[in-house]
């Protein structure tokens, strides 16, 4: 009786699908004329909204509304996977499986959706992107000379610095060096937002008077003046942030790029309107989107506004009050200063 009831239940599928081998082995679909990745996510994982995990994961895939027909869809429980490197129109069969979505503990790089609050996948913060100082930003100390009266300083040179222990600070303690670059506004409201910092790299204090300091240059990675900024030191070595689901409907903008270039693409470090004050957290995913503009000579009044362009992802590695740090990881056109930000793409 039940191998006639497992017969029936083979039968009542669509007809082009056949039984996987088993629960570990992913099924495949063939995308067909038609098929896009909010649908298929909504097909096979009842999850209409996990199609950008598969987006920002496949460099291939350039309009997420359109994907082509001959990919090959891996199909687990809880998750989609394209094939990559595989595009044929030839007709072959497709097959799925009854599996029942469930959560899968053991999990790879893609395995759980954002909106779930799973981890799909981890990007390097080296630790050299700056960020935005903002209005109430203010350094542990300054540069205030160097031996010789030199304008230019590197690794191995002597500098003073008006750090002392007057602030607890000690022979051998470190300081990250940043330049204070141009200010930067808000390029909708004109803003004040802050001003860029610029890793420069690394001193160690030898000598400390009550409040002063000798120092010596110990890393360099830019030109080194009087004038640049002190920081407590952090080791900028390379560290992983992992993606994590937004905790609220988060909307910004693109303010500026590390380069300060107007031009955007993935690779690029940027800095966002968007802080720990508005729920920003490191490791949000946030996509790029930009309206498309109606042209009123053929619309005659019937469409007020078009789909909105999905432009790119960025993914935040660090956080302010009001402001991020984030590293751009796709880029599908050319991303400006201006474009906006959300964390929940339609």
């Amino acid at each position: 009786m039940k191998m006639w009831l497992l017969l029936l239940a083979a039968l009542v599928v669509i007809p082009s699908f056949v039984c996987a081998a088993g629960q570990d082995e992913p099924a495949i679909y063939i995308i067909k004329q038609g098929d896009t990745l909010s649908g298929l996510s909504e097909r096979f994982i009842k999850d209409p909204k996990y199609w950008p995990n598969v987006w920002s994961e496949n460099s291939q895939v350039t309009n997420p509304h359109f994907i082509y027909p001959g990919q090959k869809l891996r199909i687990f429980p809880d998750k989609l996977e394209l094939v990559p490197g595989e595009q044929t129109t030839e007709q072959v069969t497709e097959r799925t499986t009854a599996v029942p979505r469930q959560k899968n503990d053991s999990v790879s790089v893609v395995t759980e959706a954002l909106h779930n609050g799973g981890i799909d996948k981890t990007y390097t913060l080296y630790g050299t992107e700056g960020f935005l100082a903002e209005k109430d930003f203010k350094p542990f100390g300054v540069i205030i000379g160097s031996q010789s009266d030199r304008i230019v300083t590197g690794v191995d040179d002597i500098v003073f610095t008006d750090i002392g222990a007057d602030q607890n600070a000690a022979s051998g303690d470190k300081f990250s060096i940043f330049r204070r670059d141009a200010s930067v506004n808000h390029p909708q409201n004109n803003e004040e937002m802050g001003y860029r910092m610029i890793p420069l790299g690394t001193l160690q204090l030898t000598d400390v008077e009550k409040k002063s300091s000798r120092a010596i240059i110990v890393k360099s990675s830019r030109e080194i003046s009087p004038g640049s900024f002190l920081l407590p030191y952090k080791d900028i070595r390379r560290r992983e942030v992992l993606l994590k689901n937004a905790r609220k409907d988060l909307k910004g903008c693109i303010v500026e790029s590390y380069s300060g270039t107007s031009v955007i693409a993935a690779g690029d470090i940027v800095y966002i309107d968007l802080g720990v004050n508005q729920g920003a957290e490191v490791g949000n995913m946030l996509y790029i989107v930009r309206d498309v503009k109606i042209d009123q000579r053929y619309v005659e009044g019937r469409i007020d506004r078009l789909p909105q362009e999905l432009l790119g992802a960025i993914v935040i590695l660090q956080t302010g009050k009001k402001t991020s740090t984030a590293l751009v990881v796709k880029s599908i056109e050319t991303i400006y200063k201006g474009d906006r930000i959300i964390s929940q793409p339609k």
